[in-house]
């Protein structure tokens, strides 16, 4: 035992040291395994049903579409689009090029007043323009370990995020900054809404995203896999001190919660973001975009 804490000592000893590289973790492929069966009665199953059934006009409204140019765009650009819905009296370049940008993909235009956008969109600034989509395809965690094609990814991790609104800056920022994949849960968490397409302004469709049952499991598979783990606190490592090198990943907890106590004893550094205010807290979506600054700062040209 004595000597696997002196190793463990060892490797986060040459860690701190800016630029050093750990050469003993080898990277694996993991099956991210999250399918459980589950025997029910028959009348859970005829209740499961009917709520499917009573719950389906809800997920396709407010899961199968998109609205807002730059979300439109992208997802007719992704070749996501089934039928463009367009407003009656819209009119303008943005428009003609929507209906060139469908034609070319094969996706019918269909005029309609204006309620009847503000119905598809939830009443969301739609500018005119909603666009039916297939639903997203989410990634599991082995898919995006295998797609990635960096020798050093950095994936970032939200730890059961709420806001749809900080999902999209989120994403949004990770698509600039040069983030290699975000991993979700699929459960108590914001998955890929309207919402998070339009604040996204359109970075969903470039930005591999992972959803995992159990997102302690995810992590422990990246370590596993060769990658540091580093979470977001009160106290810890003055986040302009981060060795943002390697293969990383960044945990970015709930916005009231923060990190989770059982993800907070997977990672091998704690960050904290300095402030002199007196509300000595972040919103999710610009802490997150400090730290992918700072490690796009360091990892360029990696």
């Amino acid at each position: 035992m004595a000597n696997k804490r002196d190793d463990k000592l060892q490797r986060n000893q040459s860690r701190a040291s800016y630029g050093t590289k750990d050469k003993n973790r080898r990277g694996k492929n993991f099956d991210d395994k999250g399918n459980f069966r589950h025997k029910k009665s028959a009348n859970f199953k005829a209740d499961k049903k009917l709520s499917d059934a009573n719950n389906s006009q809800e997920t396709e409204v407010n899961e199968n579409f998109v609205f807002g140019h730059h979300a439109v765009v992208e997802a007719l650009k992704a070749g996501r689009g089934n039928k463009l819905f367009l407003a009656e009296d819209a009119r303008g370049d943005k428009i003609e090029g929507l209906k060139t940008l469908a034609t070319e993909q094969a996706v019918p235009v269909k005029w309609v007043p204006k309620n009847k956008l503000d119905t598809m969109s939830d009443s969301g600034v739609h500018q005119g323009m909603v666009l039916a989509i297939t639903p997203y395809e989410y990634l599991s965690l082995a898919e995006l370990l295998e797609t990635t094609t960096k020798e050093n990814p950095f994936y970032l991790i939200l730890d059961n995020l709420e806001d749809p609104h900080n999902f999209g800056s989120i994403l949004r920022t990770a698509d600039a900054a040069g983030v290699d994949g975000v991993i979700i849960p699929k459960h108590r968490a914001v998955g890929i809404t309207p919402i998070v397409v339009k604040t996204s302004t359109g970075a969903v469709e470039h930005m591999p995203i992972a959803r995992v049952t159990n997102l302690s499991q995810a992590v422990q598979q990246l370590k596993d896999a060769g990658f540091w783990i580093f979470g977001t606190a009160m106290e810890g490592t003055d986040y302009r001190k981060w060795n943002a090198k390697g293969k990383i990943g960044l945990i970015i907890g709930n916005e009231g919660k923060g990190m989770s106590a059982g993800l907070m004893k997977s990672v091998d550094e704690l960050l904290t973001i300095p402030m002199v205010g007196h509300v000595q807290s972040l919103n999710a979506s610009v802490a997150s975009g400090l730290l992918m600054y700072q490690a796009f700062s360091q990892r360029a040209g990696e």
